[in-house]
């Protein structure tokens, strides 16, 4: 039956995919977005009209007794004038993650990943085979491949075809879906305390007809075992253990045994956490009917995942520039030791994404990177991402950086053009840059102007008019 939907907060990365899909299945589609009223974000603007979605503005004129389903971010606040509209005239309130719920619940076969960590480029690389491969999956995640945009990524299947979806437990919600296959990348301190994690990830786990668990995850192992799940990963007494050969510093490689099967994993991206990325979505490939052989022959060819360790370039002088996602401490740990492999000398800028997450994750960065950055490697806390609405603004990066040691010599940037000069006179021939930090969607467009900058710079010697340390 058609229906019609408004989407509420359409530009994030999560609901745009949705959003896509209730229109590739006929359905009436509009939506609004704070930052297409801020004037941002017009790219995904266009590719909605371009699809036949109507855009809006989010001050509640355009929620109508029309609108038969009503779809909101949990990023959404519930007092906008879209929501009291909506609640006013009695239209259906729909979470983003229980429509999810519902498209893979109803996917023959639903497939749900879920993880702290690499869901994003698990479900992308699903996408990737699966789209090369010629299954009619639909596909739904966080994050686009690279090269196709930055608004999710959404492939679109036959309608009684299968469904992967990156299920994510930031919102509580993943207790909602009933997959007929489940996996569990990992499980680490991120949006909540373990001791509510771990009771959700179990009830998702009772969920699923069969259950994947990435053995190698000292959390997510021992429910595994205790549903009888298959396991996987880079350890031994995994049922699909992962074998390493090499993590880089540019490529990654390994061998994934399923039974009598190898599958060779050859990734144009490095890390040892993307090989365990290759292998979930190799094994949900198999789960699709897709021949480990194709596998062997889509992942050297993977573009990857937008904002995941994405190399924007590398400078005549050797200036290699990194844009990530990497927003907590397994992210930023994963991310770093990868970008340390392939440099000298690293010279890396984060920006957390809110202020809540910034007071949640305050004691573990401080204690994390003073283990993780070496002597000669640069470290610039940017200032807290703030994307509107009423948030308790008791802390900032400047008290993040005064966390540190002296000896780290932390830089403070007060917005991106300060970190552009701070990265400006720091880095050196040989280095590699990275940028990290999630939901500011201008984040990339810093990882591009610094690449920019540090291209056209001949000598990018000290800048003394930038301090050093936050005071």
């Amino acid at each position: 039956m058609r229906q019609r939907y408004h989407f509420s907060g359409i530009a994030g990365a999560g609901m745009n995919p949705l959003a896509q899909l209730m229109r590739a299945r006929g359905h009436e589609v509009q939506g609004s977005d704070r930052s297409f009223d801020q004037g941002k974000n017009q790219e995904i603007a266009a590719r909605l009209r371009q699809l036949g979605i109507a855009v809006k503005p989010q001050d509640g004129t355009a929620v109508a007794s029309a609108i038969d389903r009503f779809v909101f971010s949990t990023a959404v606040e519930a007092d906008t004038p879209e929501m009291r509209a909506a609640r006013q005239l009695g239209i259906e309130l729909v979470a983003r993650p229980a429509l999810l719920a519902e498209v893979v619940n109803s996917g023959r076969p639903g497939v749900a990943v879920a993880g702290t960590s690499g869901k994003s480029s698990v479900t992308g690389m699903v996408a990737w085979i699966a789209r090369q491969a010629g299954v009619p999956a639909t596909v739904l995640g966080g994050a686009a491949l690279v090269g196709e945009g930055t608004a999710g990524c959404f492939v679109a299947g036959s309608r009684d075809g299968p469904v992967v979806v990156e299920a994510c437990e930031s919102d509580g919600t993943l207790i909602g879906y009933r997959p007929t296959v489940g996996i569990i990348h990992n499980i680490s301190r991120d949006h909540g305390e373990l001791d509510a994690l771990r009771a959700q990830f179990a009830t998702f786990a009772g969920n699923c007809t069969k259950l994947l668990v990435n053995a190698a995850c000292a959390e997510a192992a021992p429910l595994g075992r205790s549903r009888g799940a298959l396991t996987y990963g880079a350890t031994p007494d995994a049922d699909a253990p992962l074998r390493v050969i090499s993590a880089g510093p540019h490529r990654a490689s390994g061998v994934l045994r399923l039974g009598s099967t190898e599958i060779k994993l050859e990734l144009p991206q490095p890390g040892a956490h993307n090989l365990e990325n290759a292998t979930a979505a190799a094994l949900v490939a198999v789960k699709l009917g897709i021949a480990p052989a194709t596998v062997e022959a889509m992942l050297p060819h993977f573009p990857g995942v937008a904002r995941r360790f994405e190399v924007i370039g590398t400078t005549a002088a050797g200036i290699r520039v990194v844009d990530d996602y990497a927003h907590n401490g397994q992210k930023m740990r994963a991310t770093i030791t990868t970008a340390q492999a392939g440099c000298d000398r690293l010279i890396a800028v984060f920006q957390p994404h809110g202020f809540g997450p910034a007071r949640f994750l305050r004691r573990e960065l401080g204690e994390l990177l003073p283990r993780l950055l070496r002597s000669q490697d640069r470290f610039c806390y940017l200032e807290i991402f703030y994307a509107g609405g009423s948030v308790t603004k008791d802390i900032s990066s400047r008290m993040l950086a005064g966390d540190l040691p002296p000896s780290l010599d932390c830089g403070y940037a007060v917005d991106h053009a300060a970190a552009l000069r701070w990265i400006r006179s720091e880095a050196r021939p040989g280095d590699t840059v990275l940028i990290m930090g999630a939901r500011d969607p201008a984040l990339p467009r810093l990882a591009r102007a610094v690449f920019g900058a540090l291209q056209t710079d001949q000598s990018p010697g000290p800048d003394l008019s930038i301090p050093r340390r936050a005071r």
